[in-house]
This record gives structure tokens, sequence and C-alpha cells, in this order.
């Protein structure tokens, strides 16, 4: 049915549907009787809001492939995962929060009594390493001394003369004598030779 409506100076048809409501076409929204009665009284459930496809609108397998893939993605993102995707995601879910106990486990902050054994282990440590050092340093002064003392004895045997091989052996001792060098003379031997010192003309010692 159409209606004339007229203006001054000029009149348009405008065309006027009845027994037509858009409200017909869509879905009807169920509400819950407790959400219903806690709205007018100002109480309503405090659940939270999981958004979800309308099933008016659900699509079948046929139309989800031809959509495109922007739209399909928009539109699956709010569709149930499959079974065997909820059960991948629930043991991605489990599987982490495991590696997250593991981890405060394992890296739990030690006790003072753990500190303390852990302190007296790298000091008992230390020790043997200083004592395995000690060792080697002492193995290679023997080598060298033993070297060294080979080394002079073939320069001795390889002198042309015997006084010459004592002489080398009296200046080039094989082996250093370390043993302390303390004063061989007592209190009478002492005053002569600080006699003897003391005689810068050589009265003392002048036989002429």
């Amino acid at each position: 049915m159409k209606t004339l409506v007229k203006f001054p100076g000029h009149s348009v048809s405008t065309p006027r549907m009845d027994n037509c409501n858009d409200k017909d076409n869509l879905p009807a929204v169920n509400e819950k009787k407790g959400e219903k009665e806690g709205d007018e009284r100002g109480q309503g459930h405090s659940e939270a809001f999981q958004a979800r496809n309308w099933t008016f609108f659900k699509k079948n397998e046929r139309q989800l492939k031809k959509l495109p893939p922007q739209v399909k993605s928009r539109y699956m993102a709010y569709e149930e995962p499959p079974k065997a995707i909820a059960e991948a995601q629930l043991s991605s879910r489990k599987r982490l929060v495991d590696l997250k106990n593991r981890y405060v486990r394992e890296n739990k902050p030690p006790s003072e009594l753990e500190i303390d054994d852990r302190d007296k282990h790298e000091k008992l440590i230390g020790q043997l390493k200083a004592a395995e050092a000690r060792n080697r340093i002492r193995i290679m002064r023997l080598r060298y001394e033993t070297n060294m003392g080979q080394e002079i004895n073939h320069l001795t045997a390889c002198q042309p003369t015997a006084g010459k091989a004592v002489r080398m052996q009296a200046l080039l001792p094989t082996r250093p004598d370390r043993r302390p060098q303390g004063d061989s003379l007592d209190k009478i031997s002492r005053g002569r030779v600080e006699c003897l010192l003391e005689d810068t003309r050589g009265i003392m010692i002048s036989r002429t």
C-alpha cells in the first residue's frame, strides 16, 4: 500500500509496508528465570560472559568452505573447538602447570644449613686444589734440579784436564746446598779472624 505525502510545491510518494516486522526474523533470546527476577530486583547473576555465535546464523561445512579466510577465522573464533583440539589445549595447560611446579621446586631458595655445607665444601675443594698446585711445583723443581745436575756432570766430564774438572765441580755443584749456613767458628777462632782482618799492614802474618 502506498500513501502520497504532499508538500508545498511538490509531492513525494513513499512506500509503507504493513504487517512487516524485522524483529520476527531475528532469533529469540532465551532468558533465564533467575536472571529475569534478578534484573527486576537489581541483583543479577555474576556469570562470566562467553561470546558465541548465534545458532540462527550457524553455518554448515559447505558454507564455511565458501567463506574467505579472514571471515572464516573470525567466525571460528566464537565456535566451540573440536574434541581433539580441546584435549590438546587441556594437555598443554597441564604441561605448563607441571613445568611451573617443577621450576618452583628446583629453584627453591636454599636453607642456612645448605648454605653452610656448600661453603665448607667449597673451602675443602680450594684446599685440595692448593695442595695439588704445591705438589706440581715441587715435582717441577725436582725435575729442573735433576736436569741441571746432569748437564753439570756432562760439562765436568768433558773438561780436558783433571784440575779443570775438579775446579768446575767445586764452582758448580750438581745440587744446591740448602742446609742452614751456621757459624762454624768458636769464640777464640772468631777473635783471631777479627785480629787478622784489622791488621791492614800485615804485621801478624809477615814472616820476614
